[in-house]
């Protein structure tokens, strides 16, 4: 992990502000959703991208009965069904 040397506190509802060069750089903008990971030790922010529920990819998606599932576990999924 690398360090940015850039420090917040925490404010009294528990806020950190993400500073203005690291939101541009990974393309945050105001009212992005983003995700809160535990990591060993850490808290890992990313922003939350829709992905496959089975493998996780952000690509060719499709949505069925609420839930996004890619092209290839949906073929997947296909081949079950025809065994």
């Amino acid at each position: 992990m690398k360090s940015t040397g850039i420090i917040r506190k925490v404010d009294e509802l528990g806020r950190v502000v993400i500073p203005i060069e690291l939101r541009n750089q990974f393309n945050i903008a105001e009212k992005d959703p983003i995700e809160i990971f535990v990591e060993g030790n850490y808290i890992v922010l990313q922003k939350y991208e829709k992905s496959c529920l089975f493998c996780g990819n952000t690509k060719k998606l499709s949505e069925y009965k609420e839930k996004l599932i890619c092209n290839k576990c949906l073929k997947q999924i296909k081949e079950i069904g025809n065994e």
